[in-house]
């Protein structure tokens, strides 16, 4: 069982931020990362529907033999994984915006987060903003078109840097310090961001501890990878193979799959 796959889905291809975090961290574990890029966004689509998506995406790599599950969404975790734990019996680790260490930190009393709708609109989401945020200002800003553009191949085009102007306009103006990612296709506009936010704007994901988090879950259930046999790294989509090598890079056994 330990030598067993780590599944890993998202809403597409932005996950692969998270399993870019995952494999740095424990590189002997299989893995195999699930881009239902052709249901993404997820973020819109009301809590039925994703917790019915994510059923599937789980489905899917339970069959393939995944000892654990990263529900690599942020939209995906706050409404459904509550469901996927209750249902099915191996580990999940979900992800949600980093809020908690960004109120904490915040210098101005100002954060702002860049996330879906899905999320926003959450009771998950909901619940952390009023636990660690309530004597703070957060400026929320929905982020619409942008996982749109990164799945079509899009992500250092004009048109993205003008709709992330437009939503970072607001946060400047309350004098933000902070900016939470809170989406997991976000990380991937990290470059772009530090081009366009002042050099005093921390930017936050959560990436590197959702990688933590799994290791430790692993560590518990005894599940960690201990064998010397050559590891397999898998990646499917029913989406684009040429967004995914492009955030990838290539060399990486990506196939295209229907599901």
């Amino acid at each position: 069982m330990s030598n067993n796959p780590i599944g890993i889905f998202d809403s597409g291809v932005g996950g692969t931020s998270i399993w870019k975090e995952i494999h740095h961290l424990l590189p002997n574990e299989n893995t195999i990362y699930l881009a239902d890029s052709a249901n993404a966004p997820y973020g819109p689509k009301g809590s039925e529907k994703i917790k019915e998506l994510s059923i599937k995406n789980t489905e899917l790599l339970l069959k393939k033999g995944c000892k654990i599950i990263v529900v690599a969404c942020n939209t995906a975790t706050t409404n459904a994984i509550d469901y996927l734990r209750e249902t099915y019996n191996v580990p999940f680790i979900g992800i949600e915006p980093a809020i908690k260490p960004a109120a904490l930190q915040t210098k101005t009393n100002a954060v702002g987060i860049l996330a879906t709708k899905g999320t926003l609109s959450s009771e998950l989401f909901s619940k952390t903003s009023g636990k660690f945020a309530s004597n703070i200002k957060v400026i929320e800003r929905e982020g619409k078109g942008i996982v749109e553009l990164i799945e079509s191949g899009k992500l250092y085009s004009d048109a993205m840097k003008a709709i992330l102007l437009e939503y970072l306009q607001p946060m400047l103006k309350a004098n933000i310090d902070h900016l939470v990612l809170g989406c997991t296709h976000y990380p991937y506009l990290i470059p772009i961001l530090l081009e366009l936010l002042p050099n005093h704007v921390t930017i936050i994901d959560s990436g590197a501890a959702v990688a933590r988090q799994t290791k430790t879950v692993l560590e518990k259930n005894s599940l960690l990878n201990l064998s010397a046999e050559t590891i397999n790294l898998k990646f499917y989509t029913n989406g684009s193979i040429d967004v995914m090598y492009s955030l990838l890079g290539k060399g990486f056994d990506v196939k295209h799959l229907n599901f």
